[in-house]
């Protein structure tokens, strides 16, 4: 978690001597890059709690845990949570589902060491900005976090995370006249619903219930449960039957499903992650393109314990008369996990791929590739790499892509360089990105399987020195290891794309200023940086960062 400066703290008078009040402070949007999601908690007696609020001892600057509190949230931070702030003492709080002018009763539910986690009790007054949530779940679900609140609103909190994120992880200094014009402002993404080409639902024996359902008795299939897991619940599921997020062709075929798979006569079972008994496991739902007519063609895969094609039959005879359906597949996955991926896998109808079009490219998509989630705002993001990377289209550069998945951001370069070299660690994903070049004709592109953190004194002799380098980490950012491997390569150009702005403003302090305790020296100047909005309603953000040899 990234250190607080004592001056990112303002007072505040405290109005009324029985209540300790919390109030959120914009500065603080960079504190939960590392927080991890609270438990969601039903409450019985909400007016039980707003007294204990009352009756809180006002000198608590350091809340307890279980201490009740009135709170009130003033800004968004990474991750989507409301950061709040003790008066007087600075001590913050983390607050899920609190949206900027929100008063609230909140129990502090978990303390961190410098920061504690708050959970929300009872809304006093709502939030500023507010639209109603289209979304009938959208209470529950935890996946559309801020789909209540505009989405102006929405895009304005993103953009100031990822500037409180580079000042005061990155170390850059807004006060630079240089800053304004580094910082760029977010790019909205046109399509705010029904953007997501996969979707994971997960089948369950336990459906989730909100509280005052709770004295509910479901038995037998009753409570059997397809959709997501209800935040903090691993064995629990909120029960979906459309999702606005995903095409209206899958919420078809998601529809279907949820008509008949609790049909006694079929005899299907939702696996069990306590008992580890069951069959259904997972539904996943990839919606591409048609190449040569335009209209949507969709992949059904069933997540099963065994492998046991007679009861899916019935299903499938149902899924495959939708007419954009065109692939059903079956993954086995027989481990007790919960991953969505099978050790084996079948193809119950049609083919074993979809296909999408980006930037002008065909690509293959396999029940388990790896694929840009949002197509539409891909193009938009590949666009932006492209302008970044600066290529001079006469074919003389090299271009080294580090992470590159299927290799879709190295094979739209790969036209204006003289060669493109990804790496990747996920062997299925290398396979991809050398069929996906075969298919587009692509020669001058070359994938090799693996580890980027895990590099050895060896790393870098299999290519030339790039010109360009093209790093799209996970969640987790680079390894050291290979941020000291870029700095000692000195490629003329760097495009960090991010999907993680909190470990982006670390690596790229790292790359322009170097880590003082390791005795390394960075060598690369920010030139741009430019968040992009990939997935509306969700606090997840994208990154597009232009270094350059200093």
């Amino acid at each position: 978690m990234a250190t607080i400066p004592s001056h990112a703290f303002r007072h505040l008078i405290v109005t009324r001597p029985w209540l300790r009040r919390i109030r959120c402070t914009s500065s603080l949007a960079f504190s939960c890059q590392d927080t991890t999601q609270t438990h969601h908690e039903n409450y019985n007696n909400d007016d039980a709690d707003t007294n204990k609020a009352k009756k809180s001892n006002s000198q608590a600057f350091f809340p307890k845990k279980n201490q009740v509190l009135e709170l009130e949230c003033e800004s968004l931070a990474f991750k989507g949570k409301g950061v709040c702030k003790v008066a007087d003492s600075g001590f913050v709080l983390l607050c899920d589902n609190a949206l900027p002018g929100e008063r609230f009763i909140g129990r502090v539910s978990r303390k961190k060491g410098s920061y504690a986690e708050v959970t929300k009790l009872k809304t006093i007054s709502p939030h500023w900005n507010f639209v109603d949530a289209p979304c009938e779940y959208a209470t529950y679900c935890g996946g559309c976090k801020t789909q209540n609140l505009s989405y102006q609103a929405q895009l304005r909190a993103k953009e100031q995370q990822v500037h409180e994120l580079v000042v005061h992880v990155g170390k850059f200094s807004n006060k630079n006249p240089d800053f304004a014009s580094i910082m760029k402002p977010i790019v909205p993404c046109d399509i705010q619903f029904h953007y997501r080409n996969k979707m994971e639902f997960s089948f369950g024996s336990q459906k989730w219930l909100p509280k005052e359902l709770l004295h509910e008795k479901l038995e037998g299939n009753e409570n059997y449960a397809l959709g997501l897991h209800a935040p903090g619940y691993f064995d629990k599921i909120l029960n979906v039957n459309k999702c606005l997020l995903q095409s209206e062709p899958a919420n078809k075929i998601l529809a279907t499903v949820q008509n008949h798979w609790k049909d006694p006569e079929l005899g299907l079972s939702p696996y069990n992650v306590h008992s580890h008994a069951g069959f259904l496991k997972h539904l996943v739902l990839r919606t591409g393109r048609d190449i040569e007519t335009g209209f949507p063609e969709l992949m059904v895969n069933f997540v099963t314990s065994s492998y046991k094609p007679e009861l899916l039959k019935p299903l499938v005879e149902r899924i495959s008369a939708i007419p954009e359906v065109a692939s059903i597949m079956n993954n086995v996955n027989t481990s007790i996990g919960n991953t969505s991926v099978g050790e084996e896998e079948y193809t119950l109808y049609g083919k074993p791929t979809i296909t999408e079009t980006l930037k002008g490219l065909t690509f293959q998509i396999s029940a388990n590739s790896f694929f840009q989630t949002n197509t539409h705002q891909a193009e938009v993001l590949y666009k932006l790499i492209e302008d970044c990377a600066g290529l001079r289209g006469d074919g003389s550069e090299i271009v080294l892509d580090l992470f590159c998945g299927t290799g879709t951001i190295g094979l739209t370069l790969a036209k204006m360089a003289r060669h493109v070299y990804g790496y990747e660690v996920v062997p299925q994903a290398v396979a991809d990105a050398r069929r996906n070049a075969k298919l587009n004709g692509i020669s001058n592109a070359t994938f090799i399987e693996g580890d980027l953190n895990k590099i050895g004194e060896n790393f870098g002799k299999d290519f030339p020195k790039p010109d360009i380098v093209i790093s799209d980490p996970n969640r987790p950012g680079m390894h050291m290891k290979l941020i000291k491997f870029l700095l000692k390569l000195k490629a003329p150009r760097i495009v960090y794309v991010s999907c993680n702005p909190a470990t982006c403003a670390r690596d790229i302090d790292y790359l322009c200023h170097g880590v003082a305790e390791q005795n390394i020296k960075g060598c690369y100047k920010l030139k741009s940086l430019q968040p992009v909005d990939m997935f509306p309603h969700t606090p997840h953000i994208e990154c597009v960062c232009q270094l350059e040899l200093s």
